[in-house]
């Protein structure tokens, strides 16, 4: 199996190209607005490491959030374009999934967090189980003291990793059983770890019915409906 993985839902970019699983090339960058600009030379960058061209792909990994807009639409806008091209599949991987797999280790409970800005934050639970781990619910998109509430009522020693920059200083005093990890953004590998599990077990959607996981509408979303109903046109 010869893999692309994109990831570009975060400030933590970084594209790997994989080959049985194997990690043979691969390119990062940290930089909130820079996805466009650090994409496509990633790819090119790490074809040249392993003399492949994309007609060599058996698959493309995409992460598609929940993070930050502008980073999820270039992702997986090239990565549609890739599959499309070269009929290949697109397989769909979730940011925090791929936090909390990185992360596995031990025995404590892992909350992975995006920050998805606008004071808010993606929040997914996770129980370590043999080999990886096990989701515990859904994608949640919380405030800060909302998910203060949730490990404080949480009785399992608990492990945060993903963005815990963004909460508030002093968000943990008194929280004991609570400990911060790496990593801090999702490994564009460890998202090729989950898009082979999914390629083996043929569990992936046609290229067209791919969408981003925003969790929330766009910053940009216009609300017609309320302007039509202020407006100078309004009854």
């Amino acid at each position: 199996m010869k893999f692309l993985a994109i990831e570009t839902a975060t400030p933590g970019s970084s594209i790997a190209v994989l080959e049985d699983r194997t990690t043979l090339a691969a390119s990062s960058r940290i930089d909130p607005v820079g996805h466009a600009a650090f994409l496509v030379p990633a790819i090119d960058f790490c074809f040249d490491q392993v003399g492949w061209s994309p007609v060599d792909l058996d698959a493309v990994v995409v992460d598609i959030g929940p993070g930050l807009y502008t980073g999820i639409r270039v992702g997986l806008a090239t990565a549609q374009g890739l599959a499309a091209a070269f009929g290949i599949p697109l397989i769909p991987a979730v940011s925090l999934d791929a936090l909390a797999l990185e992360a596995r280790t031990g025995h404590r409970l892992i909350w992975a967090i995006v920050d998805v800005r606008r004071g808010q934050l993606a929040v997914a639970r996770y129980r370590p189980v043999p080999g990886g781990v096990v989701k515990e619910g859904a994608n949640e998109l919380l405030d800060p003291e909302e998910l203060r509430a949730m490990l404080e009522s949480n009785t399992d020693e608990s492990l945060v990793v993903g963005e815990v920059g963004a909460l508030p200083d002093g968000f943990f005093r008194g929280m004991s059983s609570v400990k911060t990890g790496r990593p801090r953004y999702p490994y564009a590998a460890t998202l090729a770890e989950i898009g082979a599990g999914k390629y083996e077990r043929d569990e992936y959607p046609a290229i067209d019915e791919i969408r981003p996981l925003y969790l929330r509408e766009p910053d940009v979303t216009i609300n017609w409906a309320k302007l039509r109903a202020e407006g100078p046109w309004a009854e």
